[in-house]
């Protein structure tokens, strides 16, 4: 079975404040004569669901086309947390043993992704490190960034780069249960890009895993 976590992209699609929204030029059209249909995209990188790069956060980080896509192919874990608006998913909250390397974290606190709240739940970066230490290393999250709306320091990015591990945001994950798949995830090779926008996947697997696979 497979669940497409990507939220639809179009001119309802909501992004961070002060970004670019999504927005079609169509350039030639069929119905008005023209021999084919051809259309531009306007938008930020950081669109949806998306894969942010370490240049995104870190002065002299790699871009998106530099990273290797082993991060967002593979063997991957939904968790669901309970967590409140506007709060910071700790390694408390946490209800599950760690059996992926990669790890995507439902706390359905941004569940319309064409209206943007600014009171979504991020990550702690304690809990970056404590699943770093437990070989996971790509974190996901169905909300548009994994720190806080108001954070200047962006702490939970930081740890992201000190551990050279992969983030996906914007994922929608309302209708996966918990338990372990296949993540299919693979961002554009942007060159010299800070994100990218992916098609999210996850397929089933026919058992779990006893350990971490690849």
């Amino acid at each position: 079975m497979l669940y497409d976590i990507t939220p639809p992209i179009s001119d309802l699609l909501s992004v961070w404040p002060g970004d670019t929204p999504p927005r079609r030029e169509v350039v030639m059209d069929m119905a008005r004569g023209d021999s084919v249909t051809l259309s531009t995209l306007h938008a930020t990188v950081h669109l949806g669901a998306h894969a942010d790069a370490p240049n995104h956060y870190g002065r002299d980080g790699a871009d998106i086309a530099s990273r290797s896509l082993d991060f967002y192919l593979g063997r991957c874990q939904v968790i669901r947390v309970k967590v409140p608006r506007g709060g910071v998913v700790e390694v408390r909250d946490l209800d599950a043993e760690i059996l992926a390397p990669r790890v995507l974290i439902h706390t359905g606190t941004f569940p319309d992704p064409s209206v943007f709240s600014q009171d979504f739940a991020a990550l702690s970066p304690d809990l970056i490190d404590h699943l770093y230490s437990r070989g996971v290393r790509l974190i996901g999250i169905d909300t548009p960034s994994v720190d806080p709306f108001s954070s200047k320091t962006l702490d939970a990015h930081r740890a992201f780069l000190r551990h050279d591990m992969a983030i996906l945001e914007g994922l929608v994950l309302d209708t996966v249960p918990e338990g372990v798949y296949d993540l299919i995830a693979l961002p554009l090779k942007l060159v010299g890009f800070d994100a990218s926008p992916v098609r999210a996947v996850l397929r089933s697997l026919g058992h779990e895993p006893s350990r971490q696979g690849s």
